[in-house]
């Protein structure tokens, strides 16, 4: 290892030399703990018995060698303070831990899986030409095998319950909730324990490389949730880890989050190191083909707060670490969820930005699930709400999220959220979808929305799939079907996402009636989008394309397969020197092909 380039935040390999590491004849471990006294190691290989670690390079790095140790067996670090008392950690660089409450580091063989991706990660790209529908899901509720607790499928049954649904509804990617140990289910893994560690709620490193593996061969990526902002705050993982304040900021008023973790200290070189490795892990070990980097806000502001000002010791290790983690994988995606308005969050490195790929719309989400709260009386007053991503749009590279965090805490399903009772959710949540799904952006839909969930989202709990039983349903979930695949197999709807000629409004100033016209278009084709998000039928609706002679209508939210009432025994529309004639339903949308 690089020493010099770990104590002052450069490397992104420190997990190759530091945690177990398995040798012919057995194992080799190493931590590091500088303001320790003595270190032991306790384990299933000597019964739990103390053994002496060696002090070794500078004297913060500790070592032992054992030689009847083999993957699958327990260990932990007995840490000494200096004033002589002593707390068992599990390893913070350790490949494997037990299930919680249990806290001990199990033994892993990182090179005992062979990848059959080749083909995948030599076509893989950052899609930002190409279309990128990304399925969210918690990898525990998306499917149970039972209603007890602690019954979840593990990563190899998941291969033949969840690639072909993925492939049946047209998402290409998926977006995991963190995977990396965690102690407490209901924080669903944003408070970690093991950074290094698949969670073993699913099974091993092994099963998870082999599910990844598998989403590959199928021409599904996969992108992992990644947290460099904070970490859980028992005793017996990263805080406080040697005594001292390794990991995290000595003073309160910083180093606890809003959700009680621990912050972590990122002006520390040893800190920087140990985040910028573990993003690096999970891309070069288990092939991920990408990080969602969470609380990005947390990073820019100290405590997320812009009044309190830029928190720049952390702002220059994203920097670094996103530059270096896309000169390692240049076709790895990486994203924010990010709520601010600070500047140059996808723009790269080298030009003064943060160097994300994509950064997650958070102002189109709130403004556009408001205005669909709004009775359809009050949406001539909101009119602009709709209007007004487009506004800002090219400032960054954006993504429009519809995530688990807009399905929980009495915020209610994204079904439930458009305006009115029941029957009447279904036919505006259809024309939302069709204007999410034209909007300019990659796409992110949680799971259980794409069914038209109506209970929140809880983590001890599978999708209700018995919901589809329903006719409504059942139609809802054929609709998102068809939407998908539109937009997979379209290349005016994402080739040009983030260049100015690839959207025009064609109708934004229809105030009183609530309609809203654009145009999608590439080298190839061009899409009319057309809505009426009022609760009145709008006839004789004029729209002029000078340079078109006929549409050809793709899909429509209103259709009778989808719960709708219309048939559209037309498929085409005729120009009249350019001006075409529209009535629309009401909570309606629709897909032309301009020819």
């Amino acid at each position: 290892m690089d020493f010099y380039g770990f104590y002052t935040g450069k490397i992104f390999d420190a997990y190759q030399y530091l945690g177990a590491h398995v040798e012919e004849k057995g194992v080799t471990f190493r931590t590091f703990a500088p303001a320790a006294s003595r270190i032991t190691l306790i384990g299933e290989f000597n019964h739990w018995q103390e053994w002496e670690m060696n002090r070794t390079y500078s004297g913060q790095f500790w070592e032992c060698y054992v030689e009847n140790a083999r993957p699958g067996m327990m260990y932990k670090y007995r840490i000494y303070k200096q004033d002589g008392s002593c707390t068992d950690h599990c390893d913070p660089y350790g490949f494997g831990m037990e299930l919680r409450p249990a806290s001990a580091s199990i033994i892993r063989d990182l090179n005992t899986y062979t990848y059959h991706d080749q083909e995948w990660l030599q076509k893989r790209s950052d899609c930002r030409n190409q279309p990128l529908n990304i399925y969210e899901l918690h990898f525990g509720s998306f499917r149970k095998p039972s209603d007890e607790p602690d019954s979840w499928y593990t990563y190899t049954e998941m291969i033949d319950i969840l690639i072909p649904y993925l492939k049946e509804y047209g998402y290409n990617y998926i977006e995991i909730m963190p995977l990396s140990e965690h102690p407490c289910d209901e924080s669903w893994g944003y408070q970690n324990t093991g950074f290094f560690s698949p969670t073993s709620r699913y099974g091993t490193a092994q099963e998870l490389m082999e599910f990844i593996d598998a989403c590959h061969q199928n021409d599904i990526g996969v992108i992992i949730d990644f947290v460099p902002v904070h970490f859980a705050v028992d005793d017996y993982a990263l805080a406080n880890y040697d005594g001292t304040s390794l990991y995290e900021y000595p003073h309160q008023d910083v180093g606890v989050s809003e959700w009680g973790s621990c912050n972590f200290m990122h002006s520390r070189g040893e800190v920087r190191s140990f985040l910028k490795s573990a993003a690096n892990y999970w891309l070069s070990e288990y092939h991920a083909d990408g990080l969602r980097m969470d609380a990005i806000s947390r990073i820019i502001y100290w405590q997320g707060e812009p009044v309190r000002g830029v928190n720049n010791n952390a702002v220059d290790f994203i920097r670094e670490m996103n530059r270096g983690l896309k000169s390692l994988h240049p076709t790895a995606i990486l994203s924010a969820e990010d709520s601010t308005s600070f500047p140059g969050v996808t723009r790269p490195v080298e030009e003064g930005g943060l160097g994300f790929d994509y950064k997650w719309d958070m102002g189109w989400m709130n403004d556009t699930l408001d205005y669909f709260r709004t009775g359809p009386e009050y949406r001539s007053r909101d009119y602009h709400k709709l209007t007004f991503s487009m506004m800002y749009y090219y400032n960054d590279a954006f993504l429009l999220p519809l995530s688990h965090d807009e399905v929980v805490h009495g915020k209610a399903t994204i079904l439930q959220k458009m305006y009115g009772d029941y029957d009447i959710k279904f036919p505006q949540a259809r024309a939302f979808y069709m204007y999410m799904y034209a909007h300019p952006g990659k796409k992110l839909n949680f799971m259980g929305n794409e069914i038209g969930q109506l209970r929140e989202w809880d983590e001890k709990r599978e999708q209700d799939w018995d919901i589809l039983t329903y006719p409504v349903h059942d139609a809802f979930h054929h609709f998102i079907k068809d939407l998908n695949h539109l937009y997979l197999n379209h290349t005016s709807l994402y080739s040009l996402d983030y260049a100015n000629d690839g959207f025009r409004w064609l109708d934004c100033h229809q105030e009183g009636r609530c309609i809203y016209a654009f145009e999608r278009k590439d080298s190839t084709e061009r899409i009319l989008a057309v809505f009426n998000f009022s609760d009145q039928l709008q006839e004789n609706y004029d729209l002029l394309i000078p340079d078109s002679k006929e549409l050809k209508l793709l899909i429509a939210s209103d259709m009778e397969q989808y719960g709708g009432t219309n048939r559209y025994p037309e498929k085409t529309k005729k120009a009249e020197n350019g001006l075409y004639t529209f009535t629309l339903n009401p909570y309606s949308a629709a897909y032309y092909l301009i020819q």
